[in-house]
């Protein structure tokens, strides 16, 4: 196994423990102890996924999940002492992947991991030759890029995934549980609130791009892209 994983923590001692841990699952492991080695650390050796603590001197990581989704889509799992709503909001809507709760099971986390690669992985080798275009609004997977009116904007990569497949599916209706599926993957641990907390930003983003489509709630079923014209 070639998968590099870069924990960021101020505990040496959970440093050490995940690196043990995952170097004897076949990772590659690099550490870092606070948020401004982990943002140098992350650039030098471009990491498949990190693990990523949110309480840490220098700089939180609130700031280097916001950081690293300036330069990079690659996947994100937060680790937080509190499992508050409040934390994991914010963290889905910086562009984190996924959440886990000190103290957390190894064989929890380790799955995790193989969960949040697999999906990053899927959507990776998604073949775009074609870019998803409607008035205003063009959309890359394989770039990762939004453009409304020409315009390149900065959105994280599970929204961007979102409206990829929303637009590739336009005028059909999916339920939160269906685009956890095919978006999250069926082996996402989060619940259907992450959905929403999407299509708001969303909605936030695309707010007066075009009228002639609309990302549309459906009430009591989920949500579509809808052309109007």
């Amino acid at each position: 196994m070639d998968t590099k994983l870069l924990i960021v923590d101020d505990d040496p001692n959970i440093c050490d423990m995940l690196k043990i841990y995952f170097e004897n699952e076949g990772y590659k492991v690099k550490t870092a102890n606070d948020g401004i080695d982990g943002l140098n650390t992350f650039k030098l050796c471009d990491p498949d996924l990190v693990l990523l603590d949110i309480m840490m001197p220098h700089k939180d990581g609130w700031q280097v999940c916001r950081e690293i989704r300036e330069i990079s889509p690659k996947p994100i799992i937060m680790i937080t002492a509190k499992g508050e709503v409040f934390d994991k909001v914010l963290g889905l809507e910086l562009g984190a992947d996924d959440f886990i709760v000190k103290p957390f099971d190894m064989k929890e986390l380790s799955a995790r991991i193989k969960a949040v690669l697999r999906r990053y992985s899927a959507h990776t080798k998604t073949s775009d030759d074609e870019v998803v275009k409607f008035e205003n609004i063009e959309i890359s997977l394989k770039k990762y890029e939004l453009k409304l009116s020409g315009k390149a904007v900065d959105i994280p990569p599970k929204e961007l995934e979102l409206l990829y497949f929303l637009t590739s599916n336009c005028n059909r209706v999916f339920t939160r549980d269906q685009l956890l599926d095919k978006v999250w993957g069926f082996d996402y641990l989060g619940d259907s609130r992450t959905v929403d907390v999407h299509v708001k930003r969303l909605r936030d983003k695309l707010e007066g791009a075009s009228d002639k489509w609309v990302l549309k709630t459906v009430w009591g079923v989920g949500y579509k892209f809808e052309t109007l014209i």
